[in-house]
């Protein structure tokens, strides 16, 4: 059986810096544009249809979550060639970063699955997983998953995400309560 050490809501996002394919370098939870938080969608890679749908839709609610403060950004263990590659399937225009690596996927508390196959792929990848990180560099949602049929709906995300940033609900960070 796996061991693994999920990343707890609550916690300090880890420090992890990947380039995008014009080499340009971006720390995963570091906020850009304006943006105070930024949501982190962690993908299986090109090989992966329903994360390409799943990125597709984000998409379409890249705006709503700008208005909120929120940024995107997404991330893969796969090569700079694949991400060129899998950029022609997405229709989407916040950044992509490439090469996560197994321990920068434990260190985020990922599932890490084995090609089925060298046609899925030819690299150890995580499962989907995706983090919500407030301006103090904290995790305030996480969702980690080990399959790619399970992950959270987006518009109800988005909807949960501004009724959380609305400053007069004083929502806390959900799920800190110790063992």
């Amino acid at each position: 059986m796996a061991y693994t050490n999920k990343l707890a809501a609550g916690s300090e996002f880890p420090a992890i810096t990947l380039n995008a394919l014009d080499g340009t370098a971006h720390t995963l939870g570091k906020p850009r544009d304006g943006a105070t938080w930024q949501m982190v969608v962690i993908y299986r890679g090109r090989h992966c249809p329903m994360c390409t749908r799943y990125l597709n839709q984000l998409e379409g609610f890249k705006e709503k979550l700008a208005e909120i403060g929120v940024d995107i950004i997404a991330a893969s263990g796969d090569s700079s060639e694949q991400l060129e590659e899998h950029l022609t399937k997405l229709e989407v225009s916040f950044p992509f970063v490439y090469g996560l690596s197994e321990d920068q996927m434990k260190a985020l508390g990922l599932w890490i699955s084995i090609p089925r196959s060298e046609q899925e792929t030819d690299h150890h990848f995580a499962e989907p997983g995706l983090f919500v990180v407030n301006e103090h560099g904290t995790v305030q949602v996480v969702d980690i998953s080990n399959n790619p049929f399970v992950r959270p709906d987006i518009e109800t995300l988005v909807n949960g995400l501004s009724w959380i940033r609305n400053p007069d609900n004083n929502y806390p960070i959900r799920g800190t309560a110790p063992y």
